[in-house]
């Protein structure tokens, strides 16, 4: 889908709109990278590019944060703290999954095996002050 090189924060507008155009079907985003990598960051210019002029945050201890933007809601969940499934499910994980909104999933592992079809897979290297993003289907 997508390969790029990020040296600059400046180039992210650009990099999250091209992601955009290249899953332009997909409403399921599953970001794997490493702590402190930029995942949070880089979804708060993915929600800028959809429109949403809401004030972004991580959702690291509410675990779900809820934007809108002119087409609809955006969910933006950091997964990190769930220690199981069962948790997951209790956050009501099948009707966000379901909405046909935005869904990006910081540590998404838990939900892989929920995902059905549609979902990108964000893949984020860090290599010194440069970050490698690779985006394919899931």
């Amino acid at each position: 889908m997508i390969d790029i090189r990020i040296e600059t924060v400046e180039a992210l507008p650009a990099v999250a709109k091209a992601l955009l155009e290249a899953a332009a079907q997909a409403r399921v985003f599953l970001f794997y990278a490493p702590m402190g990598a930029g995942k949070t960051t880089f979804i708060k210019e993915l929600c800028r590019q959809l429109g949403s002029h809401d004030s972004f945050s991580s959702p690291t201890y509410s675990i779900v944060n809820e934007y809108s933007y002119p087409g609809g809601r955006i969910f933006h969940f950091d997964l990190y703290r769930l220690k199981n499934s069962v948790e997951l499910f209790d956050l009501g994980i099948e009707d966000y999954l379901h909405s046909g909104q935005y869904c990006f999933f910081e540590w998404p592992e838990l939900v892989e095996e929920l995902v059905e079809g549609n979902a990108v897979k964000v893949e984020i290297e860090v290599n010194g002050n440069i970050r490698y993003l690779r985006a394919t289907s899931f």
